[in-house]
């Protein structure tokens, strides 16, 4: 045994000759690469973090909206501000419109008693009488509007605003005169205020599209 060795070691610990055993521990190569891998995400948190408080104090996300907008153009959408462009309605006034009164029910009198008050609201009153056999008692609703083509959106519109229920069809006429037939369930024309009202309602501007989509 070398003068070397320690008292009561030997074996594979014993020391012969001019060498010296190195009793350093191991490296432990697991713990190292763990340490690493917790200092980047820690860094990555960090920066993050950063980020999130610069969007927070700078509006970071007015880029993102930005880009947002601008695809929703590209798209034809239209954004909540977009309001569509309104045009003027021109319709005929009541004192410009003919209007024939023709009954198609069994009761007398029907068609005199609405022609004088179509009459008294404005209305030129044309031909008064009978409905022919086309139409005579052939009218369930309270009545029938009749006229040319084009008159679908203009007389036959602003009348309709006096009888409500009333069908409205079209006919091969080249005149600009409309007929008020009487239907059976017929009682009274509108009430004048709420006529009013509806003539009102149909001179306002009505929207038309802006050519954008919502979104």
């Amino acid at each position: 045994m070398s003068m070397l060795t320690p008292p009561g070691m030997g074996g594979k610990y014993r020391i012969t000759g001019n060498r010296y055993p190195h009793m350093r521990r191991p490296r432990n190569r697991r713990r190292i690469a763990l340490a690493v891998v917790g200092a980047v995400v820690a860094l990555g948190l960090v920066g993050w973090g950063t980020v999130q408080l610069i969007d927070v104090f700078t509006g970071g996300n007015s880029t993102a909206q930005a880009a947002q907008d601008k695809q929703g153009r590209s798209d034809g959408c239209a954004k909540s501000g977009d309001r569509p462009r309104a045009r003027p309605v021109t319709l005929p006034k009541p004192g410009e419109i003919t209007v024939n009164v023709l009954n198609a029910t069994p009761r007398g009198g029907l068609a005199k008693t609405t022609a004088d008050e179509l009459k008294s609201r404005g209305f030129k009153v044309g031909k008064v009488g009978n409905a022919s056999a086309e139409y005579d008692k052939k009218v369930k609703s309270s009545g029938l509007l009749l006229g040319a083509p084009a008159a679908a959106e203009g007389s036959l519109k602003v009348l309709g605003t006096q009888l409500a229920g009333a069908q409205v069809k079209s006919d091969g006429r080249k005149g600009g005169d409309v007929d008020l037939i009487i239907g059976s369930e017929f009682k009274n024309l509108t009430p004048k205020k709420d006529a009013d009202d509806g003539l009102a309602a149909l001179s306002k501007p009505q929207p038309t599209p802006s050519g954008a989509k919502k979104c």
